[in-house]
């Protein structure tokens, strides 16, 4: 029962589809994505690389192949926004000239999202914990203001497993659930690193699916970057279709598709410098070549 996509791509030069499962992306579209963040974080001489590198292709499979046209998206995890910039540009909402404005004096693209409706970014977004809260009460008012013989849009929030620590990201939850939001998903990146250390050494794993489903949630997980089985994940929430808020446990790795900087700390605060730019480059496509 998937869902038809009705977003744009009027940058995408080249085949998204994978014709090996229908509707998804193909691998020479992932790379092209993959190589065009790594070269806006490299020419804003950026930050938070690793972050955004956990969440792309979550975001794509998102945009283009999940997301209907009334749906709406809030990246809570704001420090990855680079991800959501080049997705957008993809989409058409944005010039190449604003995309590489990013991170410069003047810019509308600053570091952490700021409300555009145009490029389809509803809120402010970055004080992490505060994500969720705004999509229960989007899920809310889109569910009250849809006729009863109609399906109300959906909502679907990003957050971190580490933004999970915060105190408001339970209150949301539980609010969810008590006002039975069957319309808001919550897809947590869960790259098991947070700004000083491990999840796990930090407050422990407040990702967990024995958590989520005990505040209520419908909780699913899967392998954040492998769009297929995200893909299924989606395919079966829309045909169950419950009352229930649901919860997609993404597996991820920071830093993802480069060697140097999967599952490193320091890639939360790193940057490219040239040599390093080149490597992650070549990289990129020799993961996604064949």
């Amino acid at each position: 029962m998937q869902r038809k996509n009705n977003n744009s791509y009027n940058n995408a030069n080249e085949s998204i589809k994978n014709h090996n499962y229908p509707g998804l992306i193909s691998a020479a579209f992932r790379a092209k994505l993959y190589k065009e963040l790594l070269t806006l974080l490299y020419k804003a001489n950026s930050e938070h690389i690793g972050s955004s590198l956990s969440c792309l292709d979550i975001l794509t499979v998102l945009f283009f192949s999940e997301m209907g046209k009334a749906d709406k998206f809030i990246l809570s995890k704001g420090h990855a926004v680079p991800s959501l910039y080049v997705i957008l540009y993809f989409m058409g909402k944005m010039s190449r000239a604003t995309l590489y404005s990013f991170h410069k004096d003047g810019t509308t693209l600053p570091a952490h999202p700021p409300q555009n409706l145009d490029r389809s970014i509803p809120f402010h977004s970055g004080s992490l914990g505060h994500g969720l809260s705004l999509s229960c009460g989007i899920a809310e008012s889109m569910r009250l203001l849809t006729p009863k013989n109609k399906k109300a849009a959906r909502v679907y929030c990003l957050i971190s497993d580490g933004e999970c620590n915060e105190g408001q990201v339970w209150e949301a939850a539980q609010y969810a659930t008590k006002r039975q939001l069957g319309n808001l998903i919550v897809l947590i990146d869960k790259n098991k690193l947070q700004a000083f250390g491990r999840t796990s050494d930090v407050l422990g794993d407040s990702a967990s699916v024995e958590k989520w489903k005990s505040f209520g949630f419908e909780t699913y997980s899967c392998n954040g970057h492998k769009p297929e089985e995200l893909q299924k994940t989606f395919d079966t929430i829309r045909s169950r279709n419950t009352m229930k808020p649901k919860v997609i446990i993404c597996d991820t790795i920071k830093g993802f598709g480069v060697s140097f900087m999967e599952n490193k700390l320091e890639w939360h605060y790193h940057r490219l410098t040239d040599e390093l730019y080149k490597k992650a480059m070549k990289e990129i496509d020799a993961r996604y070549e064949n």
